[in-house]
């Protein structure tokens, strides 16, 4: 991997030689050149995520954390994307709007996978040598003395031991089921005395502790082993009798995206848990080895599995395949960042036993992690499951947590009599068997639970509930950016809108009666629902801003997001830019749109912010007069500006209609505007790029963290 510190170098587009001028779509013509590769751009955020690794900003510890955060989205990209969008053909007849065969992009996300598992070697090796200055060891097995060499061998034959299963492979022992993401180590046996080889697998047990800790020594504190040091150096107790002519770790990667079936499915559990089983046996995409692999061993695996040779990737480093949070957890505070306290919104201070006093009063605007969702969210459903006045509670849960309380408040709601609503949406992805666990335990106590549609996934974030207030039958609403996620939101930027606003209030109603009732309505004022007016009124506002523009107004728009890879809103920003349209787009994962081409796009900044926290918040804004911005239009909510969220998902975006709340996202907008410490900015050629600050760096998440 090509890069500095300063810069993230892109895969060279120069390189498609094949690439075709233009693709047609939907009766219109794009220029392929227009449009960055969707994978690539994915890639590229990753390796900003190893930079927070490289970073002598970051304390030590959590270069550690982001070295699993680097090493959890590698995974998470093969498994979701080489199978079925880069290696089958078949898989998809969507046209790519960047013009790269499929053969090209799978030789480019080949290529960079392995520069960048390089890269990843080079950062593991620096921190380790970080840690040991730090009274931190991670030993190699010669590294340790042979009396502890004893006491390990006497801790694995107690605690690891009893744990493994050897299977070998013969006449009468089956090829073993090798499951998604797992360790193990590969060997070839032989009885002794004779040559014929058998293979045999030891699976690693991810569920003890990865690590073991040994004695102080000498100027190390804390020194650690980890567990396939211990399995493999006594791994012949597993084999008595046996000679052991070779072994190696491997682990595989299983594709693991959930197809759309052509028949709607009568049950959509039955079909979940059906795709789920099918999901084990899913084909293998990557085959990873220790370096100096055994051939036969390779070979050998390699057939079985069905992997062609440009899928069999090899370790450099533990990074790529173990996880660091035992050490991460070691209470030393002084590599670690320092711990912050999530406020509570002054509106809520003095309102904690009637939230809905509160929110009647105003709209209430939170922010996580700088404002706690304990006090927020969760008192909001806490107060009523218990409160007489609620008759009613209706929620969307994309994914939750085990250990929040969101699950035993709608127990408790059933059990006192309210009408629960629980939209469960059982396809979203890699959450899917712990949500069938939660739609299970809910309607056994009551709970009403849908499970959304069959064709689209219910992504949504908003709360509906209906009391009984002295006037009149209310409905109170939260919709947000974020999953009711009591642990993510300690570590993800989300907002939340709290609102006693009744037009609001029917309309997040319509939604929930066309999730649970198959009600069609469409026409919506003032939320954006995709798959309905989302897109449509995204598109005109955006045209309308070129509009004004060619007025002569001096306007602009503002979006932050996750993702943005939609044509038809790249092509409308095109035209606004064009237009004379100034576009600040905060993009913190892949972006398909190439900003700063004349003619095009010079008029676009696309900004990533990657940092201690994960910007999640989904913020839109479109400014309709030149002197006070707070007249412009806001908005936030679920949807990035996707294919999949503006069309083939559920997705809800609510406007902001009072001026204190606008006044605060405005504010924290312009807050980023200034942020030079975690600003990645993309540059025509897909590079990123951090510019470096005249003064000291300004981070934006440590100034809202010391002000929560």
């Amino acid at each position: 991997m090509n890069k500095k510190n300063d810069l993230i170098k892109s895969y060279d587009y120069k390189k498609f030689e094949q690439r075709p001028e233009s693709v047609s779509f939907s009766n219109l013509t794009f220029k392929t050149a227009d449009f960055l590769n969707r994978d690539l751009s994915w890639l590229s955020f990753n390796e900003r995520v190893l930079v927070e690794a490289q970073s002598k900003n970051t304390p030590l510890l959590e270069k550690l954390r982001f070295l699993d955060i680097f090493r959890s989205n590698n995974d998470e990209f093969f498994m979701k994307r080489v199978n079925f969008h880069i290696l089958n053909s078949t898989a998809r007849k969507k046209i790519s709007f960047d013009g790269i065969s499929k053969s090209e992009l799978h030789q480019a996300v080949i290529e960079t996978a392995v520069n960048q598992n390089l890269a990843l070697k080079q950062t593991f090796l620096e921190i380790k040598k970080e840690l040991e200055k730090n009274s931190i060891k991670l030993c190699e097995w010669n590294e340790v003395s042979a009396q502890e060499k004893k006491s390990l061998y006497r801790y694995f034959r107690k605690n690891i031991f009893p744990i493994l299963t050897p299977l070998a492979v013969d006449s009468g022992h089956p090829f073993p089921f090798l499951s998604n993401l797992s360790k193990s180590i590969g060997l070839i046996l032989k009885k002794p005395g004779q040559d014929e080889r058998f293979f045999a697998r030891v699976k690693i047990p991810n569920q003890i502790n990865q690590w073991v800790q040994l004695p102080k020594k000498q100027n190390h504190e804390f020194r650690f082993i980890n567990i396939e040091h211990l399995i493999k150096e006594n791994i012949s107790d597993l084999f008595t009798g046996m000679e052991i002519e070779s072994s190696s770790l491997f682990r595989v990667t299983r594709f693991a995206a959930l197809e759309d079936d052509e028949d709607e499915p009568e049950d959509k559990m039955e079909w979940v848990e059906e795709e789920l089983r099918e999901r084990k046996f899913a084909p293998v995409i990557r085959l990873e080895f220790e370096k100096k692999v055994d051939d036969w061993i390779k070979d050998f695996l390699s057939e079985e599995l069905d992997v062609e040779e440009d899928c069999i990737f090899y370790f450099h480093s533990p990074a790529q395949y173990q996880d660091f949070s035992e050490i991460y957890n070691l209470p030393l505070s002084k590599l670690k960042f320092k711990k912050f306290s999530q406020s509570i919104p002054k509106e809520l201070i003095h309102n904690d036993k009637n939230i809905f006093q509160a929110i009647k009063r105003k709209d209430i605007l939170v922010h996580f992690p700088y404002q706690s969702f304990t006090h927020t969210v969760e008192e909001f459903v806490k107060q009523a499951s218990n409160d007489p006045k609620v008759k009613a509670i209706k929620i969307i849960l994309y994914r939750t947590d085990t250990h929040g309380k969101l699950i035993n408040y709608l127990i408790q709601a059933a059990e006192n009599k309210k009408q629960v609503v629980c939209i469960i949406e059982l396809k979203a992805r890699f959450d899917e068997e712990r949500n069938i666990k939660w739609a299970q335990k809910l309607e056994e106590t009551g709970v009403h639970v849908s499970y959304g549609l069959i064709d689209k996934k219910t992504h949504a974030k908003m709360i509906a509930i209906v009391r009984e207030d002295h006037d009149a039958l209310r409905t109170y609403t939260y919709i947000g950016t974020g999953n009711f996620n009591s642990q993510t939101s300690k570590f993800y930027t989300d907002m939340g809108l709290f609102s006693a606003k009744q037009k609001v209030g029917l309309e997040v109603l319509e939604v929930f009666n066309y999730l649970t009732g198959r009600s069609v309505h469409k026409k919506y004022s003032d939320l954006l629902v995709a798959p309905f007016n989302m897109f449509t009124n995204f598109q005109k506002k955006i045209l309308d801003q070129g509009k004004l523009a060619q007025k002569g107004h001096s306007v602009q728009i503002i979006a932050k997001m996750n993702q943005l890879e939609d044509s038809g809103i790249i092509t409308s920003l095109y035209k606004a830019s064009q237009q004379g349209v100034k576009i600040k787009l905060y993009v913190r994962g892949f972006c398909c749109l190439r900003p700063g081409v004349k003619g095009l796009s010079e008029n676009i900044e696309v900004i990533s912010l990657v940092g201690r926290l994960l910007e999640h918040s989904r913020i839109f804004y479109f400014s309709t007069s030149d002197k006070d911005p707070l007249k412009g239009d806001f908005y936030i909510g679920s949807a990035d500006w996707m294919s999949r969220n503006l069309h083939d998902r559920v997705e809800v975006i609510a406007p902001i209609k009072t001026k204190e709340v606008k006044k605060r996202i405005w504010t924290y907008l312009n807050l980023l505007g200034k942020d030079t410490k975690n600003t990645w900015y993309l540059q025509a050629n897909g590079d990123y790029i951090k510019k470096s600050p005249n003064e000291e760096f300004f981070d934006s998440q440590d100034f809202m963290i010391k002000g929560a």
